[in-house]
């Protein structure tokens, strides 16, 4: 049978995984504001968080069971357990872990959850190596630009194919982030880079399962190996991102090469991440929002609800359409679910997407009166809720912006109050309290 070898293809990009090398290795340490400095610690704060609430969890479990028939070598720690592995298998299990609850921080613009795969890959390889808290923080904020500046150019069309953009992605960030760290030089970096381009991994299909965290803990661990490879001499194409058959005009139609070499070192897109208020798919976050605003402003009561309405993005639905889920990791992804618990606890942490609460008979009567419909004209930032009570009153909430974007995000206060509610529940109170110290003043 015939083949059609035409591609279509840029074959003038410009050399990208160059310029990306170059500003890995030679950007000036804290080369940013303040701010930006601020964010990349509570970025690392809020990744922390997440790793030891989850730490203990039937996932962790699960794969730190198969890591250790390895028999590896103590060489870094896992957050929120006494078990220290390889740094290979330290990244692995810690990207998994910081993202098992789905309550890890989002780069809004791309979906991208951009710590799971840097800061588990750089930490790692910081606690073995012995490098200080201000080399860590500027290898998280290198790593998270090149996986953000990448998926920036990518998206939507990357994500719209089924990839999962934080491992895809995140796989570069990682690799980026430990050539920081280890001092390799442009040449190096640019070899780290293009290893991890033969590597991406993450299908949307996964999404409600234990393989989705698998994602970033994957990322972290193949970018680790692609630059200690790199270390070595190991080699890969110069142009692996840009070339015609490389990373990204293979895995995506559109590659806007503007948004990696525009204002390159001058801004960073660790400024505008964002931090979860809601431990699931972050497009539901709106439709939550809006069902616990209604819940405080008219005392609902579960028993007071005959109808929920609520008009979405067309990307909800089809990201998060599960109607009936069976298990917590599947009620992640299910508005209606979601939705259910915002109206009956007024929140949506971690206790509310177990699998008890997903099963629970008040839950799956509220959920039944879930009614979620697609509206084009929606932004995928925001939901418009309708709660008619079995009195016949209508209330009614557009929420533009949910609590936790950029435009309104979580302050310092909230954030330190959900990591000590998930760290606790696994190392206690005071240890907690300790690990968010720790986090904040990890460059101090």
């Amino acid at each position: 049978m015939a083949r059609n070898t035409t591609v279509k293809a840029d074959h003038n990009a410009p050399p990208i995984t160059r310029m990306l090398a170059e500003l890995v290795v030679n950007h000036p340490s804290k080369g940013w504001s303040d701010a930006v400095d601020h964010e990349a610690h509570r970025t690392f704060a809020n990744w922390v968080g997440c790793a030891v609430g989850a730490a203990t969890h039937e996932t962790v479990e699960a794969a730190l069971a198969g890591v250790m028939e390895l028999q590896p070598a103590p060489q870094a720690s896992l957050f929120g357990r006494k078990e220290k592995v390889d740094i290979a298998n330290a990244a692995l299990i810690n990207g998994i872990s910081s993202h098992t609850f789905d309550f890890d921080d989002t780069h809004l613009k791309t979906i991208i959850h951009p710590a799971g795969p840097v800061a588990s890959a750089a930490q790692a390889l910081a606690e073995f190596k012995g490098y200080s808290g201000r080399e860590l923080m500027d290898a998280i904020v290198l790593g998270i630009e090149v996986s953000c500046r990448v998926g920036n150019a990518v998206y939507p069309d990357h994500y719209d194919r089924g990839w999962h953009i934080t491992g895809s992605t995140g796989t570069l960030g990682a690799a980026a982030a430990c050539a920081r760290l280890m001092k390799l030089n442009v040449d190096q970096t640019q070899m780290a880079l293009g290893i991890a381009a033969s590597q991406p991994v993450g299908l949307r299909e996964q999404f409600g399962t234990m393989t989705k965290p698998f994602h970033p803990g994957a990322a972290a661990k193949a970018g680790l190996m692609s630059a200690l490879l790199a270390k070595h001499g190991f080699t890969a194409s110069t142009r692996a991102l840009e070339a015609p058959r490389g990373l990204m005009q293979v895995y995506s139609d559109k590659c806007d090469w503007s948004q990696i070499t525009e204002k390159l070192g001058e801004t960073w897109e660790i400024a505008l991440n964002t931090y979860k208020p809601f431990a699931c798919g972050i497009v539901i976050h709106p439709s939550i929002d809006g069902c616990v605003q209604l819940r405080q402003q008219h005392q609902l009561k579960p028993s007071d609800i005959a109808k929920v309405t609520v008009r979405v993005h067309p990307l909800v639905l089809e990201l998060t359409g599960k109607k009936t889920p069976q298990k917590g990791l599947e009620g992640k992804f299910s508005i209606y679910h979601s939705c259910a618990v915002g109206l009956i606890f007024g929140r949506a942490g971690e206790h509310e997407y177990s699998d008890a609460v997903v099963n629970a008979p008040e839950t799956l009567l509220l959920r039944s009166k879930v009614d979620a419909i697609v509206d084009e004209s929606m932004d995928e930032a925001a939901a418009d809720v309708t709660v008619e009570t079995t009195t016949g009153q209508r209330h009614h909430i557009f929420v533009e912006h949910a609590i936790g974007c950029v435009e309104n995000p979580m302050t310092n206060d909230q954030l330190k109050a959900k990591f000590i509610d998930q760290a606790s529940a696994v190392v206690g109170s005071t240890e907690a309290t300790r690990l968010w110290i720790w986090a904040m003043s990890r460059a101090a």
